[in-house]
């Protein structure tokens, strides 16, 4: 009888399953991922299902891979420097807060302390592919907030670099070893980061040269097969080679390739040939992490699985939160934040892979990391879910006490004799067009309005390009739409019409809302990434919605009609002149 290889029957069972229980997690009105992890607790007990741990760690290595260099294809080296400020702060922040309580965990369980340091920074470091998950679903990728949680989230992953090649000596000194040399430990972090140098180097200047004319090259060709085929061979390509070459980890390599690729002209059309793969490899991260999991730790150490998610979700969130509002940003942004970096993965698994290969953390030490992660990712929709019903219920709230209706009697005289001061003034253009988003929607409706003389008043969340817009004469506001203060600053009752181009789906719905409650016969223009938006954004009062993919079909049905009207309108004439007669 023929025998089927552990690839194909790992790859074949982890993606039927995970397929089978994401519809089903689906119909139960819960994320598909959480199918994935259960997909994978299902195909791990008993192990002789087919699926082999070690093939599935290495797949859900490139979907890794390959998710990092889409998240790089969006992300530029400017928004990387943008966001060193506080990313660099609330990583260290984060960390100096979850080692030591990890360490508390094991010195109520017995461990040594070597045992608790390695525990407790294995809790500190956020899943790469959770997070990119949450923020590509609610298209968050390209705002502020998501700007700042990748540049934390790449902080991170260079201090574990750092943190793997340092191990071994402090955990040492933990275990009352004899220090290691001073002179060899300098040597190795200046090795580590002098190789992290060379590549980051190597990137903005070879890459940056390299990798688009490569494709540029590649697309001339005209074959589809050959430019998809490039594209992924860049990705793994270049993570292979900083992970061989630099010491850096796989996915550092290709977040570095797709940040290089990203200012090509054909950045998206790369994000396009990759998402296939890139899903169908993402999903057996899931379905691996699923397979490690051992269930047996919740009944014998339940308080201990209890106090592992409580320093993930709570104790770090806390620390998160309070870095970014210590750095001057908006609540929403710091709860944001805190949210999507309130689960644990891949490197904190790798962290517990070496602690066991030292000998130095005991196993059930690992199945409480695994135990950690599993729990928290199941959590982090949750998280954001809430996040939201917080969101409506706040802005419901806000609207409900800025109408007249809601007015109480006793107060409204007193309310009319002395108005309450605008924390914000208001701006005082008349007949003007509202845009609320500034990004490469916003600015090209702006500067197509400017060119026409069209009066514009901006409301955008990104502190530097408000700044910019004002320095070149054009009246423009830092903040959040949704914001009663902030979309009153705009005098609405003035305005001609708002325009919303923000990509956040809630931002647009809450804006949208706020401003409608404002003027009820202003006209609101919203844009939309799926018929769901658009249903929801007309409930909250847009008047027309506008859904890329529509009007660029539009658009060419249009240019259809346009060639084919000329030779409508001679048969038509034709006609109505009767036969035509030969010579």
């Amino acid at each position: 009888m023929l025998h089927v290889p552990p690839l194909v029957s790992t790859l074949t069972i982890g993606l039927v399953l995970a397929f089978s229980l994401g519809v089903l997690a689906h119909r139960l009105k819960l994320p598909p991922l959480v199918g994935y992890l259960v997909a994978g607790i299902v195909i791990g007990f008993p192990p002789a299902v087919g699926a082999d741990q070690n093939i599935a760690n290495q797949l859900s290595e490139v979907g890794v891979i390959l998710l990092l260099f889409g998240v790089g294809l969006h992300f530029s080296v400017q928004d990387l420097l943008s966001v060193r400020a506080i990313a660099i702060p609330g990583a260290i922040a984060q960390g100096l807060v979850a080692t030591p309580l990890g360490m508390a965990v094991g010195w109520a369980l017995g461990w040594s302390p070597a045992a608790g340091f390695i525990f407790g920074l294995a809790l500190s470091v956020a899943s790469t592919v959770v997070l990119l998950r949450m923020l590509q679903e609610r298209r968050l990728l390209e705002t502020e907030r998501g700007k700042i949680t990748i540049g934390w989230l790449i902080v991170q992953d260079i201090a574990m670099v750092l943190a793997l090649v340092l191990l071994p000596a402090i955990t040492g000194l933990f275990q009352g070893e004899a220090p290691p040399d001073a002179i060899e430990m300098t040597r190795q972090v200046a090795e580590v980061v002098g190789k992290l140098l060379v590549f980051t180097l190597a990137m903005l200047v070879v890459g940056k040269k390299v990798i688009p004319a490569l494709l540029h090259y590649v697309a001339h060709t005209g074959s589809r097969e050959l430019f998809r085929l490039a594209v992924l061979s860049i990705a793994l390509g270049f993570a292979y080679v900083a992970a061989e070459l630099f010491g850096v980890s796989l996915a550092l390599g290709a977040f570095f390739a797709g940040m290089v690729l990203s200012e090509s002209q054909l950045s998206q059309q790369a994000a396009t040939e990759s998402l296939p793969l890139r899903d169908a490899f993402a999903v057996l991260f899931f379905v691996s992490v699923g397979m490690l999991f051992h269930p047996s730790i919740m009944v014998e150490e339940p308080l201990a699985v209890l106090a592992t998610v409580a320093i993930i979700v709570i104790a770090k969130s806390i620390a998160a939160f309070g870095v970014v509002r210590l750095f001057g940003q908006s609540s929403d942004t710091g709860l944001m934040i805190s949210a999507s970096l309130a689960q644990i993965g891949e490197f904190s698994f790798i962290l517990a892979s070496l602690g066991l290969a030292l000998g130095v953390l005991p196993n059930e030490g690992r199945d409480l990391i695994l135990a950690g992660s599993i729990i928290t990712i199941l959590l982090n929709p949750l998280l954001f879910s809430a996040l939201d019903r917080y969101y409506e219920w706040r802005d419901r709230a806000r609207i409900e006490e800025a109408s007249p209706d809601a007015k109480s009697e006793e107060g409204e005289e007193a309310e009319e004799a002395t108005p309450t001061p605008r924390t914000i003034p208001e701006t005082t253009l008349t007949n003007h067009v509202v845009l609320v988003g500034h990004g490469r929607v916003g600015r090209f409706v702006s500067k197509a309005l400017l060119e026409r003389g069209v009066p514009v008043y901006i409301i955008e969340d990104d502190a530097e390009d408000a700044a910019d817009l004002n320095a070149n004469g054009v009246e423009a506001l830092n903040g959040n739409a949704a914001d009663p203060e902030v979309i009153k600053s705009a005098n609405l009752n003035e305005a001609r019409c708002l325009l919303v181009a923000i990509p956040d789906a809630f931002g647009r719905g809450a804006s949208v809302e706020q401003a409608r409650a404002i003027n009820p016969k202003l006209r609101i223009v919203a844009r939309a990434h799926s018929e769901a938006e658009i249903d929801h954004l007309a409930k909250h009062g847009a008047d027309f919605v506008v859904m890329g993919e529509h009007e660029i079909g539009k658009a060419m049905l249009g240019e259809l009609n346009a060639q084919e009207r000329p030779l409508t309108d001679a048969v038509t004439g034709m006609a109505n002149a009767g036969p035509i007669r030969g010579r």
